[in-house]
């Protein structure tokens, strides 16, 4: 589980898997391991040891989404809307998605199960 601390410092833990918990390590191991902000509590660093912003995150997704070829505007936000619709598509706990995501009200949530209801009808009526 990942301690993050999102909008608002507001805290929550969220899964991860073993994949990308191997790529974290060798993140930290390596490329942080002289990296002059290497004893900072935010993992992602950059060259002069300060976290990485959120502008900059946005500007590495679309850089990686245009490199695969994908032409739909994709943002962060993308991301995080396609987490929880797959979590919810494959029978997650809308509580625990909820707390994932950070939403104090439940209804914020269930807006994604409307979707992922809608997707479901779209795919039984094709």
């Amino acid at each position: 589980m990942l301690k993050i601390i999102g909008k608002g410092n507001k805290q929550r833990r969220v899964p991860i898997g073993e994949y990308a918990l191997e790529y974290l390590k060798s993140y930290i191991d390596g490329a942080r391991r002289n990296n002059p902000g290497r004893n900072k509590e935010f993992v992602f660093l950059n060259r002069y040891g300060e976290p990485l912003s959120r502008q900059y995150f946005f500007l590495q997704i679309k850089k990686y989404a245009k490199q695969v070829g994908i032409k739909e505007d994709i943002s962060p936000h993308t991301l995080r809307h396609c987490f929880a619709t797959h979590l919810l598509e494959n029978g997650a706990d809308i509580i625990a998605v909820q707390k994932m995501l950070g939403h104090t009200n439940l209804a914020t949530t269930q807006i994604y199960t409307h979707v992922t209801s809608k997707r479901l009808e779209n795919v039984y009526n094709n």
